[in-house]
């Protein structure tokens, strides 16, 4: 939350450009077991919508709709997940991204503002607000995993994260470069303990 100091996490390629995977990437695992979840409340989730561009700043989730926000993550795990290894997609999944992406109104709609121009715009009360953000990122999954970007989906091969990424090269096995720096310091580690005959 704005008022609150946050850990700052790296930027994980695409998610930047893709709202999809920075939503799946909104849980953060770390070395010692304990997650680190952006969306652990109503307000924390608010306010990652809202950094995100996805609703207004007067916007404000409800315990409901923070609940919908996080079983959707789940949802586009499993989708992600699924295209990464090549595997069947629960059912369930594959449901809500095309509920997501219904739920919306997608007509724009004619309005008229105080200096006196006319303008189009969705309507999507406050009441709304959730399934607005979950229409925009269920478009960019759907597009993400139809398009050319798909085969590049990864999951960082840290054993203590979870996040997903794009491959910006062929080779690429973290999603960061702290991940790739915890892992070749782990595997250095253990390389001494087995010149020294310790057992791991």
């Amino acid at each position: 939350m704005r008022g609150m100091t946050q850990t700052v996490q790296p930027t994980v390629p695409g998610t930047r450009e893709h709202p999809s995977l920075a939503l799946v990437d909104t849980v953060h695992g770390s070395p010692g077991g304990r997650d680190r979840d952006e969306l652990s409340t109503p307000e924390a989730a608010t306010a990652w919508l809202v950094d995100h561009g996805l609703i207004a700043p007067e916007s404000g989730l409800q315990e409901h709709c923070q609940g919908r926000l996080v079983r959707f993550r789940h949802d586009l795990r499993d989708l992600f997940v699924a295209q990464i290894s090549m595997d069947v997609p629960a059912p369930k999944a594959v449901e809500a991204l095309n509920r997501a992406l219904s739920s919306a109104p997608g007509a724009l709609l004619l309005r008229f503002d105080a200096e006196l121009r006319f303008f189009r715009s969705a309507e999507h009360p406050m009441t709304q607000a959730v399934e607005h953000a979950m229409a925009i990122i269920a478009e960019d999954a759907a597009s993400l995993l139809t398009g050319d970007a798909a085969s590049q989906i990864a999951a960082c091969e840290s054993d203590s994260c979870q996040q997903l990424f794009l491959r910006t090269h062929a080779r690429r096995q973290w999603c960061s470069n702290r991940c790739g720096d915890r892992v070749r310091a782990a595997r250095a580690y253990a390389r001494r303990r087995e010149q020294r005959g310790v057992p791991a």
